[in-house]
């Protein structure tokens, strides 16, 4: 069954969820800087999911899932650092960096069900 509209895409779901508990995670912090970059960073996961399945083109839905896994990547990194920083508690870190784990996998299994039809 062929995908018809962003909103169906697993990673995009999950990417949207992970966004919403980094805004509410940080919604308090007063490190302006971190918590700006990892929310947009977090936003930027799904809306590249959205932005690139609506290009209409494999191809350019592939450039743009990069994209996702790149800022899903940001997002992990960042997670570490506001561990090390006690921004987080271990426990919670860790379920978020789970989290960027599974979107990541999910994402790369897209792109490798993507690029098998055009190489």
């Amino acid at each position: 069954m062929k995908i018809q509209k962003f909103e169906d895409i697993i990673a995009w779901q999950k990417a949207q969820d992970l966004a919403v508990v980094i805004y509410k995670s940080f919604n308090k912090s007063r490190d302006f800087g971190f918590k700006d970059q990892i929310q947009r960073a977090s936003v930027s996961i799904s809306n590249n999911i959205a932005e690139g399945f609506d290009r209409m083109s494999d191809k350019e839905f592939v450039r743009f899932l990069y994209i996702a896994q790149a800022s899903c990547s940001e997002v992990k990194s960042m997670l570490y650092l506001a561990n090390r920083l006690n921004y987080l508690e271990n426990e919670i870190t860790k379920q978020f960096i789970e989290n960027t784990n599974e979107i990541g996998r999910i994402i790369r299994g897209l792109i490798k069900s993507l690029t098998t039809n055009f190489n």
